[in-house]
């Protein structure tokens, strides 16, 4: 069993979005979208304008959204429930690989303030959202899948934070597979996909052999990810 160890959340390296802001200037080729959502431009990537138009205010990172800190207390917070389960290498729909997860419904005072932050930045006022927030725990070798999260289980938007690792997150269309959109998700960070980019494209964390961003390499170590997401919105009767 996989047990991380005391300092992982005692003591935080230098934040990785400082990293990210050194990355080389873009070659010609993928689209550099605009920035939107309060996003770095440098951290999103698009197959072309075309893509880079339909998921405008769609899909977004934000850097640096937690400080150490704040990471560390998030994660003392969520390690005990997480080294009770082992992980797993098959997921009941196939969509993870090299995994444990749980949800947690009741918080310290400075974890709510953080998620608090967080649906304040992601959801908009009035919008119900899952009590239960849902932590994924990936192992350095895990990954997941390309999937859109089931509409029964959640509704229109996903908000994570990245805890312990950056990654990258792949967005494909699921009428077209030529057609995507890279996320480069630092350590600390935020995103948001929502919209066309919840329902229309697939998405994925790329494994580790394959975590690359721009022509750069993304080393994925375990990583952490704290999620919140808006309820289900029901049909309407007929």
């Amino acid at each position: 069993m996989h047990r991380a160890s005391p300092p992982i959340f005692r003591q935080a390296p230098p934040t990785m979005h400082r990293a990210a802001a050194r990355l080389p200037p873009a070659r010609p080729g993928p689209w550099p979208r605009r920035a939107l959502c309060g996003e770095a431009p440098a951290l999103v990537r698009a197959s072309g304008p075309g893509v880079a138009r339909r998921l405008r205010g769609q899909a977004g990172v934000r850097p640096g959204f937690l400080s150490g800190p704040e990471e560390a207390a998030l994660g003392q917070e969520v390690e005990p429930q997480l080294r009770r389960r082992r992980y797993q290498f098959d997921h009941w729909d196939g969509a993870i690989h090299g995994f444990r997860e749980t949800e947690i419904a009741q918080w310290s005072e400075a974890s709510r303030e953080i998620l608090q932050r967080v649906r304040d930045t992601a959801f908009p006022p009035g919008m119900s959202q899952l009590s239960l927030v849902h932590v994924l725990d990936l192992d350095k070798s895990g990954y997941i899948k390309p999937h859109i999260d089931s509409v029964k289980f959640c509704g229109c938007t996903v908000a994570g934070l990245s805890l312990l690792s950056s990654s990258v997150m792949r967005l494909v269309s699921e009428q077209n597979p030529e057609d995507w959109m890279d996320l480069l998700l630092p350590r600390r960070s935020l995103y948001i996909l929502r919209g066309r980019a919840r329902y229309e494209f697939t998405h994925e964390i790329l494994k580790d052999a394959e975590s690359f961003f721009d022509g750069q390499k993304i080393p994925r170590e375990r990583r952490i990810s704290v999620i919140c997401r808006n309820l289900p919105v029901l049909p309407a009767p007929t």
